[in-house]
This record gives C-alpha cells, structure tokens and sequence, in this order.
C-alpha cells in the first residue's frame, strides 16, 4: 500500500490541473478554476506559515470565487482549528480511503449497462455536473476547464450508460505518483439504487489493474463510504474541509 504522503501528492497533482490562478510554493499550495463550484477552487497544503498569514494570502489569491480548504494530513498541525478561530467555517470531514487492486470485492454489473472511455466532454462534464452540484451557469466554464485540463499525470473518464442511452454513471480516473485515485464517481439521480456507482468504481479498479497500477485512493463522503468499504477500501486518513 502506498503511503499517505503519496496519495496526498496525487490528490495534490489532480486538482492542481484545474489551476489557472497562483499555485505558490510547497508553504501554500493552491487551485482556481474560475468555475463557480467551491470544490474547484482552494487551499491544498499550507506548511510553516501562521493561520492568520495563510488565510490572508488564500483569500487574496482566490477572491472572487467559491472556494475551500482541504486540511489534511499533510498540513501544519492544528490548521483546522487556527483557521476556525479566525473565522473559517467548518464543512465535513472526508475519509481518504485506499484499497488494493486485487483485493475488490465482485460486485454484479446491471442489465444492459456498458462503461467506456469517453472524451465527450460535452455530456460527460453536464452529467457528474449534475450530481456534484455545479450551477447549470458554471457549465460552459466547467467543460473548457475540462478540455484544457493538464495535470502531472494521466487522466480517463469513464462513462456509463444502458444501452444507447444517456450517462448514468461517471468516473474520473488520475494516474499519478504510481497509484490511480478516483474523482467524480456519480451516478444520475433517476439510475440511482440500480449498483451504477459501484459498477463504476470496479471498473476503474479493472483499469488499473489493466495498467500495472496496485493501489486506487479515493475521497469519500460519509454517504459514499458504506459503499466503497463493502468493495474493499478502507481509511487511511482524513481530510476536513473548510469554507474560508
């Protein structure tokens, strides 16, 4: 299994493709899209600099859009709770979870439902969209951000559908620092409840298995871990977002 600090530096790689605005050094690392979505934009890491300096420097960095802060296990100790102090408000704690590829647990693909590589960003970006909650206004914004991404690393979109119809079910796959580590894994709202999400994080796995990679991270929320822990995945560690 890969070692925390790794999966850090994926997850770090991967939100920085989006980055259009400063990302700064290893003391501040931060990502702007310019899309109105707060996961889009924020603070990755911050090392060796007091809450107060930080938090002035992300502000002024990101003025202007929605945006969070992602303190986890590689920022300062008591991040979280300096910035609380000077006014950030706490949002949720995710879990960073992890699981070797071939310890998955087999799960049923539903009836007529197919996953393919897609670079459709037309439909795929609108579809996980949909389920992550960016405005229907950030969209356009959303797909140029999409087809210009450009990470230190290699990304697949998976895109799930019944038949010929349209995606049900969407996965981002990022292959960096020697593991894959999934995003967007969303299933549309009237496909729900049918194993769609599940079906897409397999899928994912089998891709990388496929491509030698042993190891798949991800960042659930509390809704999502029931599911990836019956797959095989566990916690490895935590991030707590901020709104700032």
């Amino acid at each position: 299994m890969e070692p925390v600090e790794t999966l850090l530096a994926a997850h770090r790689a991967y939100l920085l493709g989006w980055n259009v605005g400063i990302a700064g050094g290893s003391d501040l690392v931060t990502y702007r899209s310019d899309v109105r979505h707060a996961t889009l934009n924020g603070v990755l890491r911050v090392s060796g600099r007091t809450p107060d300096n930080a938090l002035a420097e992300a502000r002024e960095r990101l003025d202007g859009v929605p945006r969070i802060w992602w303190a986890g296990p590689d920022s300062d100790a008591g991040t979280a709770d300096g910035l609380v102090a000077l006014g950030a408000v706490p949002i949720a704690n995710l879990p960073i979870m992890t699981m070797e590829v071939d310890r998955v647990a087999p799960v049923p693909t539903p009836v007529g439902f197919r996953i393919a590589e897609t670079t459709d960003m037309d439909k795929f970006v609108p579809a996980y969209g949909r389920v992550s909650g960016i405005p229907a206004e950030e969209m356009a914004t959303a797909i140029a951000r999409e087809k210009a991404f450009a990470g230190d690393g290699t990304v697949i979109r998976l895109a799930g559908r019944f038949d010929d119809g349209p995606v049900a079910g969407t996965a981002v796959a990022w292959l960096s620092h020697g593991l894959l580590t999934l995003y967007f894994v969303g299933t549309q709202p009237e496909h729900r409840r049918r194993g769609v999400g599940a079906a897409m994080t397999v899928a994912a796995i089998d891709l990388a298995r496929e491509r030698g990679v042993g190891t798949v991270a991800l960042t659930s929320s509390e809704v999502g871990k029931p599911l990836y822990g019956r797959l095989g995945f566990r916690t490895v560690g935590t991030f707590q977002l901020l709104s700032f």
